[in-house]
């Protein structure tokens, strides 16, 4: 079990920052990332479809790479299917959220705390829940920027259009005297420098991607579960477009060149099918 992969999923190629964050602190394990781009976006679908998804995505993981555990690099399937994928599943299942929330109190100064993220996760409610069990004396100013996603997909990330999509979804925060952003869709770290020239050097951007990276590191320790080897390999997949994952993915991750290898849906769909049989 040790020498398994750690297995990591996204709506899209968001995930691949949380990707980067467990490739540079686990550079012994070997890892196996599904980015489910042709059912893209989440943010939008009932929870009892990205379930569906989740759970499809988790049965292929397992059987076709036998992961020792899961990492729900995805805010919107955390929110929708972790629960459901903990007790389904006979390994460690990670989301995002809860160390998202958790660094966040750690930051505030103010415990005024803004949270962006997709339709899905704000409707969900679970980032000022999570936040608010853990301080209750902290504010939480939530908002859906939907239209971020999309510019990471199509690789949009330092345009003058970019900038002015980013500007126009964070102008509601700018008046909150918030001093901590929570990154709520693993989409958005990679329009960062955007994100951080609209709301300023005082408001402190928090990563749930490193946080999560964290907890994996000290779950692995703790379920003994860590690889011993020297070096690691990567593979990846995607239901999308492989040229334009693979560029992405180039763009933003230490380890490359990439190579994805296309999914067709159906065989998730028929993973599923034959686990439940």
């Amino acid at each position: 079990m040790q020498n398994s992969p750690i297995g990591l999923m996204d709506s899209g190629v968001g995930g691949l920052t949380v990707l980067k964050e467990v490739q540079r602190l686990l550079p012994t394990e070997d890892t196996v990332f599904l980015g489910d781009q042709a059912r893209l976006p989440y943010g939008p679908r009932t929870v009892a479809e990205v379930t569906t998804f989740t759970r499809q995505i988790a049965h292929f993981l397992q059987r076709e790479a036998h992961i020792k555990m899961l990492v729900i690099a995805c805010n919107t399937a955390t929110a929708a299917a972790l629960d459901t994928m903990q007790n389904e599943l006979d390994i460690p299942v990670v989301g995002v959220i809860a160390p998202g929330a958790r660094a966040a109190t750690q930051v505030t100064r103010n415990h005024r705390i803004g949270v962006i993220a997709t339709t899905g996760t704000i409707k969900s409610d679970q980032y000022r829940q999570t936040i608010l069990a853990r301080d209750n004396r902290n504010t939480v100013i939530s908002l859906a920027c939907q239209d971020l996603v999309t510019l990471v997909e199509a690789n949009d990330l330092t345009s003058e259009h970019a900038q002015q999509v980013v500007a126009d979804d964070l102008t509601p925060l700018l008046d909150q005297d918030i001093d901590t952003l929570i990154m709520g869709c693993t989409h958005f770290p990679l329009l960062r420098p955007l994100i951080q020239q609209v709301m300023g050097d005082q408001v402190t951007l928090v990563d749930p991607g490193t946080a999560t990276a964290n907890m994996v590191t000290s779950l692995l320790d703790y379920w003994n579960l860590a690889n011993p080897k020297v070096g690691a390999t990567a593979r990846y997949y995607t239901t999308g477009d492989v040229v334009n994952f693979n560029k992405l993915a180039d763009h933003w991750l230490d380890q490359t060149p990439i190579r994805a290898i296309h999914l067709p849906l159906s065989e998730l769909t028929t993973t599923l099918e034959v686990n439940n049989k």
